[in-house]
């Protein structure tokens, strides 16, 4: 019995996510069943990050155990020949058998992109988020600066979370212009459920003139997730990157 860890990129638009659900299909679904056919045993993969509806990954990290001699290296060639061309895994390395990639220290970024023009660009429609409205980048980089550091980030995640702490330490947010895309891109050692999507919407009221840069110690304090933006479209999120820490 070996462990193997793919890195897996996937445009996210048909997919309910990551996590199984019954009767749609999802990221974990397809990698369960092309790995179980390829290497003619019952595979479930354990995910790193469950991302949500319409959210797409460059680097996401999956695990599975299999008895196949087929070298872990190898693997991933073989996989995705099978996989529907939405999905790619862009490595494949065996990791030791305790390995499990949500109970190791890491971290992780996002980067989320605003389409700000005054039509929409087809072409870009999946992958960012569309706003005719101006943003003023320079107030959206001030107001993110206040987000770096260790927090409470109880305003910035779902009302339905259950976790058993709400802070979170971010070690970079920076917001970014070239041409007409604006990217918000954040690095974390964790994040709640769509708190980066939050974040964004956050930022965006911060970049039309909607709410002052220097209201966030504000929003991060009162710990009520109706004092924060509003939750922007999945399509314009992308998880880019894993790095573990040894």
């Amino acid at each position: 019995m070996k462990r193997v860890m793919l890195t897996v990129a996937y445009d996210g638009t048909n997919y309910h996510g990551w996590q199984l659900q019954s009767n749609v299909p999802t990221i974990e679904s397809v990698l369960n069943e092309k790995l179980s056919g390829l290497l003619k045993e019952e595979i479930k993969v354990i995910g790193a990050s469950r991302t949500d509806t319409g959210v797409h990954a460059l680097g996401n990290i999956a695990v599975f155990d299999t008895t196949a001699r087929m070298p872990a290296d190898k693997i991933s060639y073989a996989l995705n020949q099978r996989l529907p061309a939405d999905i790619r895994i862009q490595s494949s390395c065996e990791v030791a058998q305790d390995f499990h990639p949500r109970h190791q220290t890491s971290k992780k970024t996002y980067e989320y992109k605003i389409l700000n023009s005054a039509f929409p660009i087809p072409v870009y429609r999946l992958y960012t988020h569309f706003t005719y409205v101006p943003l003023d980048v320079a107030k959206m980089q001030k107001a993110a600066a206040h987000l770096v550091g260790e927090h409470d980030f109880k305003s910035f995640c779902s009302v339905n979370t259950t976790v058993e702490t709400t802070v979170r330490t971010i070690y970079e947010l920076t917001v970014e212009k070239s041409q007409d895309i604006i990217t918000i891109r954040v690095t974390g050692s964790g994040f709640l459920y769509n708190m980066v999507r939050i974040i964004a919407g956050t930022l965006i009221e911060a970049g039309r003139g909607s709410l002052h840069p220097d209201a966030m110690p504000d929003i991060l304090n009162a710990c009520d997730r109706a004092k924060a933006g509003p939750t922007a479209p999945a399509c314009g999120l992308t998880l880019v990157k894993y790095e573990f820490f040894v």
